[in-house]
């Protein structure tokens, strides 16, 4: 009896465990979230970085009358309804409404979750106090320019109707936010 017992423990961890964890999606929490601790000199001011750059404008771009008229000709649809806008104007675009946490909002454009991934398991001070236990529940941290630049032009490609040359040395430089060093 106890034998069978064990063998089944061994077996439900066995296909439930690593297949469930792997699959479980991380959700979206906000700026709002990351501001808490990313506004203070010591942190290097990452949240006025972030709100001093287009990215925190980008969704804003999307309701102008410029950007109807593009996504109208290209879409059909207003450029806020138009996933192939969406989907580089806004984090969390298109992630089931159940993976948005109550401080995230679309509106504020390209977050910070956007390149550093969705923070649901990495936002607590006692995980993010670990760089290794961020990493183990989704932090996304670039470890050069190269990844870095990799990332940006995801968005910032010919792709875009409104597409000019993306120089990521000067843009990066206008963006960069390290943490300074103790």
């Amino acid at each position: 009896m106890l034998r069978r017992a064990f063998f089944f423990l061994i077996i439900t961890v066995y296909f439930i465990s690593p297949a469930q964890i792997e699959a479980q999606p991380y959700g979206f929490e906000g700026v709002q979230v990351c501001a808490v601790c990313h506004k203070t000199e010591k942190q290097g001011q990452q949240l006025k970085i972030w709100q001093e750059s287009k990215h925190a404008l980008a969704y804003k771009t999307l309701q102008s009358p410029e950007a109807d008229k593009i996504a109208m000709k290209l879409y059909n649809k207003k450029a806020v309804e138009a996933k192939e806008c969406l989907k580089c104007h806004a984090s969390g675009n298109g992630i089931d409404a159940k993976l948005l946490g109550a401080k995230f909002k679309i509106e504020d454009g390209v977050q910070c979750e956007t390149c550093h991934g969705p923070g649901s398991a990495y936002k607590s001070m006692k995980v993010m106090k670990s760089r290794e236990e961020s990493i183990k529940n989704g932090l996304i941290v670039w470890k050069d320019n190269a990844e870095i630049k990799a990332g940006c032009v995801k968005c910032h490609n010919p792709e875009s109707p409104t597409y000019v040359e993306f120089k990521f040395n000067d843009m990066w430089a206008k963006i960069a936010h390290p943490t300074p060093k103790k």
